[in-house]
């Protein structure tokens, strides 16, 4: 199944440092995730002001359960980072 994931960052004052300090990890997993086909696309949502806030990522796993967990193991959900996600089950359109 694919997924348009919306992962929202906390808006307290250490939000941004928390990112920073995730985000080699958050890279290092993102890039085996894109080889190993779950990972379709991703990137920072940025504000007015192009400071990161949250994440958008288009995600093809088997099903609910199994994003749920590869949410959960990922370095923002784990650093903190990541504190409200919107999830839509979508499909990816085929233009070739």
């Amino acid at each position: 199944m694919q997924f348009l994931i919306i992962a929202k960052d906390g808006t307290d004052p250490d939000a941004l440092n928390r990112r920073l300090a995730a985000r080699p990890a958050h890279f290092e997993r993102a890039r085996k995730a894109k080889r190993d086909g779950e990972l379709l696309i991703g990137g920072a949502i940025l504000d007015d002001h192009n400071q990161m806030i949250g994440s958008s990522l288009y995600v093809e796993v088997e099903d609910r359960a199994a994003l749920n967990k590869w949410l959960a193991d990922d370095p923002y959900t784990k650093g903190n980072v990541w504190q409200d996600f919107e999830i839509h089950v979508m499909k990816v359109a085929d233009l070739d």
